[in-house]
């Protein structure tokens, strides 16, 4: 499990080995681009002014900067990164027109950027429903008042660290899926293989005041919502499976409801059938692993600097430390 610090710079990325229950400095390869996708004991990192992309290996801080990807109209939505050779695909436009673009490392090059289609299936009861709470098929912007009387809309700023993303699933036979959220905050699943995208239910009316975030844990994708209701806060983990949302895990009330009014916000990634849950406020900070199957949360001791102080987590990635990966 791989976190970075607020300030690359200062705040060096770290792992946290769960068989130790310790935490403990990676070399980065890339201190001053942000990290955007994980994959194979490999990390993607991109330069927010130029827009480069590196991938490096925090294991031995080895880094190559990619070729510039071909030239597209549309902007950068998600970023999704799997396979070994590995992949890197760029999720271009605004719903419902979406278009992809996909670096091949065993070619050295970007493919040319193809449409994507809206699947069938997402004219279901499922989307009506959505269409009649907002955000539908254009996630079109939705304004509300919040429980305090401030005006809100529902075009969602996603952590200055995570602006593009995504988390991927290989199903046996080739089907390969990448989940993000739109920027209204409703979860979207792009199938690769195929080019199409489907607009997934939310799992709470357009104007809840909530966070979310989208996870992959054992080859499966589940979303993690911190919501709040009656006087508590409160962390659920929830999977789409046969047309619904069914929930998974929950997060005990007595480690949850130190988050209520603090409108934290939820950064999540998963390895095996573990899930990593780092919550930041302005006020309070936490890191909580999950073992999904049992339901079990314990709450992870803080990464302290070298003064002494606990260390904010922003992003979080999973890898596999592996010595010999190409990059």
């Amino acid at each position: 499990m791989l976190s970075e610090g607020q300030e690359q710079q200062r705040c060096p990325a770290v792992a946290f080995d769960a068989a130790e229950g310790a935490w403990t400095r990676c070399r980065s390869g890339a201190p001053g681009p942000l990290p955007v996708a994980a994959a194979g004991g490999r990390v993607l990192y991109r330069a927010a002014d130029t827009g480069e992309l590196t991938v490096a290996n925090p294991l031995t801080g080895a880094s190559r900067v990619l070729p510039a990807p071909p030239a597209s109209p549309g902007v950068l939505h998600a970023i999704a990164m799997y396979g070994s050779p590995y992949r890197v695909v760029l999720i271009l436009g605004e719903l419902p027109d979406l278009s992809m673009t996909v670096f091949d490392s065993s070619k050295n090059s970007w493919e040319d950027a193809v449409a994507l289609s809206r699947k069938p299936e997402a004219s279901s009861p499922e989307r009506d429903t959505e269409s009649v709470i907002g955000g539908g098929g254009g996630d079109e912007m939705v304004y509300f008042l919040s429980k305090s009387g401030d005006v809100m809309a529902t075009n969602m700023q996603r952590s200055a660290s995570r602006p593009y993303s995504s988390v991927v699933t290989c199903v046996d036979g080739g089907e390969v899926v990448a989940f993000f959220l739109s920027h209204s905050g409703a979860p979207v699943a792009c199938d690769l293989s195929r080019r199409v995208f489907c607009e997934l239910p939310r799992i709470l009316p357009v104007y809840f005041e909530y966070s979310i975030d989208v996870v992959a844990c054992d080859g499966r994708a589940y979303v993690v919502v911190l919501s709040e209701l009656l006087d508590t806060a409160s962390i659920r983990v929830w999977e789409f499976s046969g047309g619904a949302w069914r929930q998974v895990a929950v997060m005990p009330p007595s480690m949850s409801h130190a988050f209520y009014g603090m409108k934290a916000d939820v950064n999540c990634v998963g390895h095996g059938d573990r899930l990593l849950v780092c919550v930041s406020s302005g006020e309070a900070n936490g890191c909580f692993m999950c073992d999904l199957p049992t339901n079990q949360w314990e709450e992870l001791p803080p990464y302290s600097g070298g003064d002494g102080e606990a260390m904010d987590f922003v992003a979080a990635f999973s890898f596999e430390p592996r010595m010999e990966v190409a990059l």
